[in-house]
């Protein structure tokens, strides 16, 4: 009797351990799916996250664009109405200029 004690036991404790290596890969096997799962989330929100980003970025360079062509058009009118000041200016002194050089070219200094 004693014989078929141990043996019941021994019986019992295969069954043990079977259900406990059962309740093992069922945790492992959890695990990873759980892993997988947030892996897949996060995925989700970089892509969503870079989506923005990219999103913010592009609109600035628009806009920075944008600005850089009225800054281009504000230039050049500035351009133009420095170059306009200058000739009225060099138009206003033409005379006096090529008095002033055919004096000194037509005198004779000994």
């Amino acid at each position: 009797m004693d014989s078929s004690r141990r043996q019941s036991g021994i019986q019992q404790l295969l069954a043990a351990e079977q259900e406990a290596q059962q309740i093992v890969n069922a945790a492992r096997t959890a695990k990873q799916a759980r892993l997988r799962q947030a892996k897949e989330e996060a995925e989700r929100e970089i892509a969503a996250y870079r989506a923005q980003v990219e999103a913010e970025f592009q609109k600035k360079l628009a806009e920075s664009s944008g600005d850089s062509g009225a800054n281009v058009k504000r230039l050049e009118k500035e351009t133009d109405e420095k170059i306009a000041t200058l000739k009225q200016q060099a138009s206003a002194i033409n005379k006096d200029v090529v008095s002033m050089l055919l004096r000194h070219v037509t005198s004779v200094k000994n």
